[in-house]
């Protein structure tokens, strides 16, 4: 969280209280899919010691509880927290700008390469975020494909000549 606390719920995202309910139900969902799998695999003590998924049974069953006790302080014990921020939209957006090009960079890793998906990435951001002018974005981020051990996919621009053009 920030530095202040917003108790305004005017420009609020989502409550602090949600997002326990929210964070508590999803570990919940984590907890009993690993206890119950574990359970099939064996999570018992053997002759020779402990079986495949003791272990990660009780690490599941404390994550379990944990997120049960969770579940029930935000939502019945702590009700004034309903009016606490978590998040105001102005930081929402900014981590949305950050968030949305790194996952459509990991899709575009699977679809057309770490090197392409790169160049992409980072001259987007150059651009949009940093608000370099696009001939220094392309040189940059195409510069960077220089380091690529395919040779073919390599650029005439050396990666320290694409740095010194943002100066």
């Amino acid at each position: 969280m920030s530095e202040h606390t917003n108790n305004s719920n005017q420009d609020s995202v989502i409550s602090v209280r949600a997002m326990d309910i929210i964070t508590a139900i999803v570990f919940l969902a984590i907890g009993l899919t690993v206890m119950v799998g574990s359970l099939k695999l064996g999570a018992s003590w053997g002759s020779d010691g402990p079986e495949a998924d003791y272990f990660p049974f009780y690490i599941s069953l404390i994550i379990t509880l944990s997120s049960t006790v969770t579940l029930y302080q935000a939502a019945i014990v702590n009700k004034k927290k309903k009016t606490e921020s978590f998040v105001d939209r102005e930081s929402f957006k900014q981590v949305m700008a950050v968030l949305l090009p790194a996952i459509v960079f990991v899709l575009g890793v699977q679809l057309i390469g770490i090197y392409v998906s790169s160049v992409f990435y980072i001259a987007i951001f150059m651009v949009w975020l940093g608000k370099y002018p696009l001939w220094k974005a392309i040189a940059v981020s195409v510069g960077r494909g220089e380091r690529c051990p395919v040779p073919h996919v390599r650029v005439l621009v050396p990666s320290t000549v694409a740095t010194w053009l943002l100066v």
